[in-house]
Parts: C-alpha cells; structure tokens; sequence
C-alpha cells in the first residue's frame, strides 16, 4: 500500500468524555497554532479514514479527527439507547469543548485527560468537515449553542439527511420494486453477520457498493482494511439509526456556510441528497460534484476534498479573523496613548521640581495643573 493511504502519526491524542460518560478517542496532527479543521468520519469508518486528507492539510492547519462512539479507539457502548443522533451531537459537543476551549464566547472546557493545547486567541472557530454518518453528526448537533459557537464553515461529503433506504442504490437497476429495495437495504445496514477477513471477494464487494469503477487497487485495499475492523454489533446498531434517520429541521438549522460534496456515482447517498440538501440550507456556499466518484470522496479524491476545505478556511475563518483585528488595534492604540500621555506627566513633573522655588508655586498644585492641561490638550488634538 502506497504512503498516502497509511496512518499519519497525530501530534497528540487525548480522551474526552460526552455526556453519558463515553469516551471519545480524539487526534491532532498538523502545526498547534494553525486555523482548526474538526474531521467527522462516517458509519463503519475511523479516524485512519481521514489520513489521505490529513496528509494534505497538516502543513497549514491544526487537523483534529476522533473516533465516533462505537468506532475505532472510542468506547463500545452496550445499551442500544446509546446509539442515536442525539449521541452523535453529544460527542461532536465535547470534542469541540476540548479542542477549542477559547471557542465561541470563552465556555467551559469539557472532561479531558491528556494535556490540552491552549488557543491562540479567544474566539477560535473550526472548519467541521463531516463525511457520510459524519455529516448526520454536524446537521444533529447545529442547533446547539456551543457547537454553532465554534463553527466557522461547514463541509458535508457523501451524506444525506433522511429518507436513505429509498434513495440507496447499492442494488442493481432490474430489482424496481420499491418494497424490495428498501427490504433489502435495511439488511445490508441492520445486519450483523461478521465480515471476516478481507479477501478479493469482499474487496470487489465494497468496490461495488462504496466505491467507484475507477478506485484504485490501493484506495480499495485501504477502504477493507477501514470498514473490516469496525465490530458487527455496533456497525448494526448504527445501522438501525441510519435506517430511520430523519435530520431535515436540523439541516434547516444549519445557518453557518456550508458547502455540499458528493461523487455522482454514490450508491449510498445519491446525488438527490446533496442537491436536496443545498436547496434546504439557509446558507449554501457551494454544490460540488465530483464526477463518477462513489461514496468514499475523500479516499477516491483526496485533493477535491482538501480543495473544499481550504476554500472555506480561506473565506470563512479569515473572515473571523479579519474580524477580530479592528477592536484587537483600537485596544493596542489606546495602550499606547495612556503610556505616552503617562510619560509626558512624568517628565512635566521633573521640570516642576526644578523650578518650584523659582515660581513660588506649591509642587503638588503645579503636578496638578500640569497633568489637566495635558489632558486637556490631548482631548482638543
């Protein structure tokens, strides 16, 4: 397997705790002052999902990824109540409460063990980045507080946000009956029949369903060795929540900018979400097809999906930033007057207590005055 689709080594990894006590598995990679990009991977998936991605980012930005509840390094809950959009929500909430404590207006700083980077600067916002599963996440929680409060921009690849199993494709075109499809498809989800080891022919399976004609060996190689090591009870479980999701209203709440990404070869998620999707936004910057890609963009093409990302950091946390500048140099100006108008006194005042006696004036009247009238003339310029 080529370099491109092994693991990246993160900067440092932490554990951060949601609010029913599970523990989020959480990565960062990339430079530690660099404007934030939050990684949200989808259904069967894990953080290693990201690292063609992360590979192309880690120059510029502070790259966070972490394991989705009953994925990867995450914890495995038992209970079924555990598994639902509202989980999702929960976990992207304190993952961004740890990792941007100085987001939004300076709130709290999550339950993390491990040592947290401190932000650069108050009022930090992320670039959320959410594919497939990961994108249900970002829509699920847009109407929290402090989850919109540290969100510059959105990107939403290979999703959808209701009505799955009657857009799914992953069955071939002669199987028309609608009862059928929807039947079949709620299998493939709900089912918990182990996958075993990858072979050719669970390989050319997943290139089927998942991917494009045009995959690569590698790209297909790294999607098996990802969607194999996910455990079948919690790839069902997940998969039930996948066959009933409903995430419209939370999707009409999504106000901040957010750009739409999908392959128009999607089995999963045909292109019909994401052209419903942009329709519904309240705020769209962009729809973005990529041609005859499957599900998995940003393994099939990395460099679209960087491309996406840097466009809105570009636009929108710069945005942020330029923001912040004007009050952070009024602030700065005002320091310096005070410190030269301070000067200014104490120099007057050594002149005082050269020629008091020369005038017959008491020194502390003449400080006095000699400060208002600094002022006063200050005030006039």
């Amino acid at each position: 397997m080529t370099v491109p689709y092994e693991a990246v080594r993160p900067r440092r990894e932490l554990s951060v705790v949601s609010a029913d006590g599970t523990r989020i598995h959480v990565e960062e990679y990339g430079r530690a002052d660099g404007p934030p990009i939050v990684l949200s991977h989808g259904w069967t998936c894990s953080t290693l999902f990201w690292a063609p991605v992360v590979r192309r980012l880690t120059a510029d930005f502070r790259v966070i990824a972490y394991d989705q509840r009953g994925h990867g390094r995450s914890t495995y809950p038992a209970a079924r109540s555990s598994y639902g959009t509202r989980q999702l929500a929960d976990d992207l909430e304190a993952v961004l409460a740890a990792v941007l404590p100085g987001g939004g207006d300076g709130g709290g700083d999550g339950d993390v063990d491990g040592d947290r980077d401190r932000s650069p600067y108050a009022g930090e916002k992320a670039v959320l980045v959410g594919h497939s599963m990961g994108g249900m996440t970002i829509m699920a929680a847009s109407g929290r507080a402090a989850v919109r409060d540290r969100t510059a921009a959105v990107l939403l690849a290979s999703t959808g946000s209701g009505r799955l199993l009657g857009s799914t494709r992953v069955l071939p075109p002669r199987f028309s009956s609608r009862r059928v499809r929807r039947a079949v498809h709620r299998q493939l989800l709900v089912s918990r029949l182990p996958l075993g080891p990858v072979t050719p022919l669970s390989r050319a399976a997943l290139k089927y369903g998942v991917m494009a004609p045009g995959s690569t060996r590698d790209q297909v190689a790294f999607t098996a060795r990802i969607v194999h090591a996910c455990r079948s009870r919690q790839r069902s479980e997940w998969g039930r929540v996948l066959a009933v999701l409903d995430l419209d209203a939370e999707l009409a709440a999504l106000t901040v900018p957010t750009t739409v990404l999908v392959g128009t070869a999607d089995k999963l998620t045909p292109a019909v979400h994401a052209h419903g999707m942009a329709a519904a936004l309240p705020d769209c910057a962009d729809l973005i097809e990529l041609p005859g890609l499957g599900h998995m963009t940003p393994i099939e093409d990395a460099a679209a999906v960087e491309a996406a990302v840097r466009s809105l950091a570009v636009t929108y946390q710069a945005a942020e930033g330029e923001g912040a500048e004007p009050e952070a140099a009024e602030t700065e100006a005002a320091e310096t007057e005070v410190a030269e108008t301070e000067v200014a006194v104490s120099v007057a005042e050594e002149a005082v207590g050269v020629s008091e006696e020369a005038v017959g004036v008491p020194e502390e009247a003449a400080r006095t005055d000699i400060r208002m009238d600094i002022r006063t003339e200050e005030k006039s310029a």
